[in-house]
């Protein structure tokens, strides 16, 4: 195994471990506005089909991981 073989490795594993901490956040982020709404968003959108609070909630999905991204590429 060479010495480029090896930074390459370096490189995946570092963007698997920021993936999978930015998809952490996420969640954690996700379920920090499901606690501090009155509703539950889940059932809001699933069984209520509210198409304007799913518009929301993805628009916030979209912003965190713009900002978790941001965050993590430098």
């Amino acid at each position: 195994m060479s010495l480029h073989e090896l930074i390459n490795i370096k490189y995946i594993v570092a963007s698997v471990v920021y993936s999978v901490i930015g998809i952490i956040i996420l969640l954690v982020s996700y379920w920090i506005v499901e606690k501090i709404t009155p509703e539950n968003l889940w059932k809001e959108i699933i069984e209520k089909h509210n198409m304007a609070l799913a518009i929301v909630c993805a628009s916030f999905m979209i912003a965190v991981a713009i900002i978790i991204s941001s965050a993590i590429h430098g």
